[in-house]
C-alpha cells in the first residue's frame, strides 16, 4: 500500500512540476509553488508542507489528503483521489500551460523566430502574417529552407504543433516540434 502511494504522490509532484516548468530542488522553488498555487486556487500551503509532500525535509507522517487535493487542483483535477483515478502508467496526467507564449498575433510580416529543441534542432522561421511561417534555415531538423506552415501557438518549453506543414510538391501534412523536451524560442526583429 505505502508503495503505491508513493508512486502516486511521486506522479502528482512530477505534474506539478510540469506544469511550473521547473524542478522542485531549492526552498525559493517551494516559495514560488506557493505562490502560483495562491495566485490560481486562492488557497494558502505553507512551503514547508509542500517541502513535505516533495521528501524534500523527512518527517514520519504522511501528507493529508486536502494538501494533495489542493495540488491535484493545480494541475487541473477535482480532488487527489480523481488524480489517482486517472493515474495509468503509459498516460500521464493533464496539466495547465505555464510557460511564456510568444504572441504570434503581434509579429509583423518579415519578424524571424530562432527555434530550438532537442537533440541539438535549429531552425529559423520568419512570420508571413495570420499564423503562417516560412523556414529560413534549419539544423539537424526534417523541415527545410522554404518550407510553409501555420502554427497558432508557441510556448516556452512546450511542443510546438505544426498544421498544413508544405514541403515541395508533397501534400500538407502535420508536423511536431520538441515533442519530448518542447522547444525554446528567441524573436528577431
Amino acid at each position: 500500500m505505502t508503495e503505491k502511494l508513493d508512486y502516486k504522490r511521486r506522479s502528482l509532484c512530477e505534474a506539478v512540476e510540469k506544469a511550473l516548468n521547473l524542478r522542485m530542488r531549492t526552498p525559493r522553488d517551494f516559495v514560488f509553488l506557493r505562490d502560483q498555487i495562491f495566485n490560481k486556487l486562492g488557497v494558502m500551503i505553507s512551503p514547508t508542507t509542500l517541502k513535505r509532500i516533495w521528501g524534500y525535509i523527512t518527517v514520519e507522517s504522511t501528507p493529508r489528503d486536502s494538501s494533495l487535493t489542493v495540488l491535484a487542483q493545480f494541475v487541473g483535477y477535482t480532488d487527489y483521489e480523481t488524480f489517482c483515478e486517472d493515474l495509468t502508467d503509459d498516460d500521464p496526467p493533464s496539466a495547465p500551460i505555464l510557460g511564456m507564449r510568444l504572441p504570434i498575433e503581434e509579429l509583423s510580416v518579415g519578424d524571424r523566430i530562432i527555434l530550438r529543441w532537442e537533440p541539438l534542432r535549429v531552425c529559423v522561421i520568419e512570420s508571413m502574417g495570420h499564423s503562417a511561417f516560412r523556414v529560413i534555415s534549419s539544423e539537424k531538423t526534417r523541415l527545410q529552407p522554404d518550407d510553409t506552415f501555420s502554427c497558432s501557438t508557441i510556448i516556452e518549453g512546450e511542443p510546438m504543433y505544426l498544421d498544413n506543414l508544405v514541403q515541395g510538391d508533397h501534400l500538407p501534412v502535420g508536423y511536431v516540434c520538441g515533442k519530448k523536451g518542447g522547444i525554446s524560442y528567441e524573436v528577431i526583429h
